[in-house]
């Protein structure tokens, strides 16, 4: 088959993803075969390209976010059915043994795979996955559309609830990329109002577009402090902005795998029962209600699309925040 193969850390602007022909592969007993249809590019496919998480597995296929169609069943998969629609997120598969994984917290599961990162992923023409771990499309997305949900959309969602906002309250976002521009509709939907820092005009643009009540940079003063704040950008210090920016007793939610360093945090800017909070993956759970309301709203993506043997430029615009909204590949 067809895929973008990374042999080295490089980075993106160096072109490290090769166009190579590699063995189709094959799935396990609980596992599925999935024609890519469509997968969609994350930052979390630059860190690794250009190796800012700890090394996994070389040479690897990246790319998490897949929308295809089951091609074929190991001999214990029996959820799916060839021809089914589905989509396959970062969490390949997990123990399902550990604490972790009895409590409910599988996201933190010490044997977890990763699509694109410790399996490969979906910048080729097929993809393996248990099937434990895979979704049906929610009704009305195409295959483009429903791409950037499995991981951009769900790991916005975690977020949100992890923020601790409500419905009526303030949220802050800070970037404004493929997670945060489905994530602003989320919110809109259960009622927030939604403030967006980001440098880019065009993705002021969007927020604004989609519901944003207020969109400006990072160092401009909002109409008002928020309730609840996510950092998407991976800068630490919008950390330290998102915290002076929160009211009394908010959570900032950071939802990123990888951050620069966090500067210097002074006690007034925490005080006041004001909290700082993580994001790791996402649970089942999590998918399972997000692609719900994702179908209900209907959330609606920007996505633009890029041939396969397009992904190392395609991923340097990403990186230079030259895509508004979501970007896919199609093999």
């Amino acid at each position: 088959m067809r895929a973008m193969l990374l042999k080295k850390y490089a980075k993106i602007d160096a072109a490290p993803l090769e166009p190579s022909n590699v063995a189709n592969p094959k799935p396990a007993s609980n596992e599925l075969l999935v024609r890519v249809m469509a997968c969609g590019l994350c930052h979390t496919d630059l860190h690794i390209i250009e190796g800012e998480l700890d090394p996994r597995k070389l040479p690897i296929v990246p790319g998490h976010q897949i929308a295809g169609i089951v091609e074929a069943a190991g001999t214990g998969a029996k959820r799916f059915k060839k021809g089914d629609r589905v989509g396959i997120t970062w969490i390949n598969s997990t123990c399902g043994k550990c604490r972790y994984c009895k409590t409910g917290r599988e996201n933190l599961c010490d044997s977890a795979k990763f699509t694109g990162y410790t399996v490969n992923g979906g910048y080729a023409e097929y993809a393996t996955v248990s099937e434990d771990f895979t979704y049906h499309l929610p009704k009305g997305f195409d295959f483009s559309n429903a791409a950037p949900l499995f991981c951009a959309g769900i790991v916005g969602y975690r977020a949100l609830k992890l923020s601790g906002l409500k419905s009526g309250g303030t949220l802050a976002i800070y970037g404004f990329g493929a997670s945060a521009h489905l994530s602003v509709q989320v919110a809109r939907h259960m009622g927030s109002k939604v403030q967006v820092f980001t440098r880019s005009e065009e993705h002021r643009a969007l927020a604004l577009k989609l519901g944003a009540s207020w969109a400006g940079a990072s160092e401009d003063t909002p109409p008002a402090n928020s309730d609840a704040a996510i950092v998407f950008a991976p800068v630490g210090n919008l950390v330290v902005t998102a915290l002076k920016n929160l009211k009394k007793g908010g959570r900032v939610a950071i939802a990123d795998i990888y951050m620069s360093p966090i500067p210097r945090i002074d006690y007034p800017d925490l005080y006041y029962e004001k909290s700082i909070t993580s994001v790791t993956n996402y649970t089942r759970a999590d998918a399972v209600e997000f692609l719900k309301l994702a179908e209900k709203i209907p959330i609606r993506v920007e996505a633009q699309s890029f041939k396969l043997q397009d992904a190392n430029n395609a991923l340097q615009m990403l990186k230079e925040g030259k895509i508004n909204g979501s970007a896919v590949l199609i093999p």
